[in-house]
């Protein structure tokens, strides 16, 4: 199971953005405290929309409770990784089945250092240009999450736009007539 996890998320707009994009997905959210705003904040239900509702996402203490109650592979995206995220398998074979966490920090810092140290050989950065410090948190996220999901065939994603209440279907195009 594909799992993102946002240590200490200051924004309320990105996770939002995320947690939207988790309930795209079928992934986990995992937000590890302190959170910069509060998940009740109309700012979380304004990025997630309607969304929000179909969400599963738990709330830890710190990183030490995070880590104690979720085994499995871990995966970090700081600025200081020095292989790029899509040289990464997220494949469940390559993890030996076990959960996969996608790991994005702070908005302001990153991860803490202290916990990059020992994960040096899982840390990945995403290629850009000098121009910028770090690309957006929610954009990252979603990348990142697209490319393990691409690994994996897009298992249990839609292909086409469901044909009943609440979508279009999936003949939109074919069917237009102006």
């Amino acid at each position: 199971m594909l799992n993102i996890v946002l240590f200490e998320p200051e924004i309320p707009g990105n996770t939002g953005n995320i947690m939207r994009t988790c309930a795209g997905t079928h992934t986990k959210l995992h937000l590890i405290e302190p959170l910069g705003f509060s998940l009740d904040e109309k700012y979380i239900k304004r990025s997630g929309v309607n969304y929000i509702e179909h969400v599963d996402y738990t709330v830890y203490k710190n990183w030490d409770d995070f880590e104690s109650k979720n085994p499995g592979s871990y995966y970090f995206y700081t600025r200081y990784g020095h292989k790029p995220h899509s040289e990464f398998n997220y494949t469940d074979e390559a993890n030996n089945n076990e959960n996969i966490y996608l790991i994005f920090g702070k908005e302001s810092t990153g991860i803490d250092k202290n916990i990059l140290k020992n994960h040096l050989d899982r840390c990945a950065r995403i290629p850009m240009t000098d121009k910028v410090r770090s690309l957006n948190l929610s954009n990252c996220a979603a990348l990142v999450l697209y490319e393990a999901l691409r690994q994996r065939n897009y298992e249990d994603l839609l292909r086409d736009e469901p044909d009943d209440e609440g979508h279009k279907g999936n003949r939109v195009i074919e069917d237009y007539e102006e």
